[in-house]
């Protein structure tokens, strides 16, 4: 037995400051053979093969399920194919440097996880600490890994994990109160921390996530909606995201405690403190400078954060484009817009030829179609239709360069996912309410709502990703004609018509704001829930005041989940705003890449976009070069890429050389990003009334 248990009774969690409960075999010391940090003990070879298996479907150790799900994750946020660039520019057996070795980049040190409950009115959060084997004191360092999207606490493992373990960091990791609590409501059994399932009462305090319930109202609502599942993120009540910078600052807290108990007296003060991660654990790496203090985190460098910008006077203008003055929405206004017009837009012309374009056309046709009839798009041809949702999501700020993406976004359940999570999440509700008329359970051949396989139930932890659809788990539209049904197959009330459930999608929109509606429609949301949902958006907007920390971050240009319009550009106008000349945030714009770079292995994807995982590894390199030896950070940039040659399926090779020029220490001529001030001129003094940033094509 090469793994021995600590107990984290013994770290001093008074160090966090607020209560943490351990879990059993809470640090595990891993040898870099048999099982490690990084990999769990599968190597390169191994995360790029299939899928790790239980010796026991229904009874899995909590090692099988820690392999499962560092696997999973892993190929979920970056692309796995050799001509994709893994295994050959990043990967565990790449330096952070790109020099690709022989070995199977195996990671030996101790693992640790941990409950915070430093946001009152949360579920459990789980804080994970990782330190390996090569961490030199005398050169400490320590780097966030918040997960990305939804996901458990090994979300980041592929992305901010894998390059604070290569440079010898201690990695701080948090699943940020989303992560994979879910609560399968009719046998009533939860999650632990290390994945394995138990009764909701057997677990107590130790439940991942148990959704809450007065005495005996579960079974009522169990024996009215079977098979259902409540899910941490969407049904925790206590909006998380809104102290998501708070749990970041919690797990850097957490690594200076396993630290001290591996022997090493550390302080802020002699250790290099990196912010990191992406999407939206990239955003909480960002709401974690804004919230720090206590001088904690020295740098942020980021990629494609899911950032909601508080209201300010910024404009976006992309070449010699017209100006945006509608920039910096925030997430639930623009996935709700997308949410309504995606399934016609689908159908446009110019969408024909995008990649996982999948959706049966007569279900968009009777979107569009259900959409006219409601005056919400015009009568006609569906083409002609198609043209227009298309024309109002870009006139949302959306970027044409985005709109390859949409169709396949739509056919992988993406916006559709995030309306109903985030819904429920802003608005604190509870699983009970089935929000819009939205449940979340397993789903048979017909669409009908079944109990989720037992073998599927134990997998959760380990596939899932903390959004249904996932491992199994599906969006059940409670209100379809004729009985509960899957969302896509379903038939709204109001229509008669199989159109993807344009009735809840209204539902969702009505949340944020009045849809303009013909003749004899009803409105589906009273105010005091719409004045919810408010308040949570405002909960999670980001202030701009980076407290003058040097920043990085990396976004590509054609992300179609978080648009830059309204993330990653309308935030550098914020900080603007508000630190000026100050200001010591650089940020670089990707040409040719987009959110998710796991599908850019797959035909279509693979002659289009270049992976964004090179340029925030670049980004990290470039920052904790700067914080280490002074060196400058470059200058605020659009790099210009070169997608891969090659027919869809069969590209060529990513290569640095032909594909991915550096970011650039002088821009070239033409591609610095660079900003204008429109002032007012009064009796007093001059007033920046706007600040434009300008964005070159």
């Amino acid at each position: 037995m090469r793994a021995r248990t600590i107990h984290l009774m013994a770290l001093g969690l008074a160090a966090l400051g607020h209560a943490a409960e351990a879990a059993e075999g809470s640090c595990t010391r891993y040898d870099g053979v048999s099982d490690d940090l990084l990999t769990a003990g599968l190597g390169a070879a191994g995360l790029a093969g299939p899928a790790p298996a239980f010796a026991d479907p229904l009874n899995p150790t909590a090692a099988e399920l820690r392999r499962l799900a560092i696997y999973s994750n892993y190929r979920a946020l970056v692309d796995m194919t050799p001509g994709g660039g893994y295994g050959r520019l990043y990967g565990p057996n790449v330096t952070n440097d790109g020099v690709a070795g022989t070995g199977e980049g195996k990671v030996a040190g101790v693992e640790c996880l941990a409950y915070t409950d430093a946001a009152k009115g949360t579920p459990n959060v789980t804080l994970m600490v990782q330190v390996p084997d090569t961490f030199d004191p005398k050169n400490a360092c320590i780097v966030t890994a918040a997960s990305s999207g939804s996901r458990g606490v090994y979300g980041a493992v592929a992305t901010a994990g894998e390059w604070g373990l290569k440079e010898g960091c201690a990695v701080a990791y948090t699943d940020k109160g989303t992560g994979m609590g879910a609560h399968d409501l009719s046998p009533d059994t939860v999650n632990l921390i290390d994945g394995r399932r138990a009764g909701a009462d057997a677990a107590g305090d130790r439940s991942n996530f148990t959704a809450g319930f007065a005495y005996g109202s579960r079974k009522v609502f169990t024996r009215n909606t079977p098979g259902r599942f409540a899910f941490k993120h969407a049904h925790g009540q206590g909006n998380s995201e809104a102290d998501w910078g708070l749990f970041v600052l919690e797990s850097i807290h957490f690594a200076f405690a396993v630290l001290e108990h591996e022997g090493h007296a550390l302080t802020p003060e002699n250790t290099t403190v990196i912010a990191s991660s992406v999407s939206n654990g990239a955003g909480a790496a960002i709401r974690a400078a804004e919230m720090d203090k206590e001088g904690l985190i020295d740098g942020v460098a980021v990629s494609e954060p899911n950032v909601n910008p508080r209201p300010s006077k910024v404009a976006i203008q992309q070449g010699n484009g017209p100006t945006l003055n509608e920039t910096g929405r925030p997430l639930y206004d623009y996935v709700t817009l997308i949410n309504l017009y995606q399934p016609c837009a689908n159908l446009a012309p110019e969408n024909a030829a995008a990649p996982l374009n999948l959706v049966p056309a007569d279900l968009g046709a009777n979107r569009c179609r259900a959409l006219a009839s409601l005056g919400l798009l015009p009568k006609g041809a569906t083409e002609k239709q198609a043209r227009r949702a298309q024309a109002i999501i870009n006139g949302y700020g959306i970027l044409p360069e985005q709109n390859v993406l949409g169709p396949s976004h739509w056919f992988l359940y993406v916006p559709q996912s995030i309306a109903v999570t985030y819904a429920n999440a802003y608005a604190r509700y509870s699983v009970r309410g089935n929000l819009c008329g939205y449940s979340m359970g397993a789903t048979g051949t017909d669409g009908r709502p079944v109990p989720l396989d037992p073998t599927a139930v134990q997998r959760l932890f380990g596939v899932g990703n903390g959004i249904p659809p996932t491992g199994g788990v599906n969006l059940i539209n409670n209100r379809s004609v004729g009985g509960a049904l899957e969302d896509r197959v379903s038939v709204s009330p109001s229509t008669g018509l199989q159109d993807q459930d344009l009735d809840n999608a209204l539902c969702l929109r009505w949340l944020w704001r009045d849809v303009a509606l013909g003749r004899g429609t009803r409105r589906f949301v009273n105010e005091p829930l719409r004045r919810r949902t408010h308040r949570g958006v405002r909960a999670v907007l980001a202030s701009g005041d980076l407290g003058r920390r040097p920043t990085v971050v990396v976004t590509g240009r054609n992300d179609a989940i978080i648009p830059p319009n309204h993330g990653s550009r309308a935030y550098l106008g914020l900080n603007r705003v508000v630190e000026g000349i100050n200001s010591r945030l650089h940020y670089y714009e990707v040409t040719n890449a987009q959110h998710l770079d796991a599908l850019n292995g797959l035909p279509g994807f693979d002659t289009r976009f270049v992976p964004l995982h090179h340029y925030f590894i670049e980004g990290l390199n470039l920052l904790y070069d700067h914080l280490k030896n002074g060196s400058p950070l470059p200058p605020s940039q659009v790099v210009h890429t070169t997608p891969r040659a090659g027919t869809p399926g069969a590209a060529e090779p990513v290569t640095v050389e032909a594909n991915l020029p550096p970011i650039a220490a002088t821009p070239a001529a033409g591609a610095g990003i660079t900003f204008t001030n429109i002032i007012r001129v009064t009796s007093g003094a001059p007033q920046v009334t706007k600040v434009v940033v300008r964005i070159p094509d």
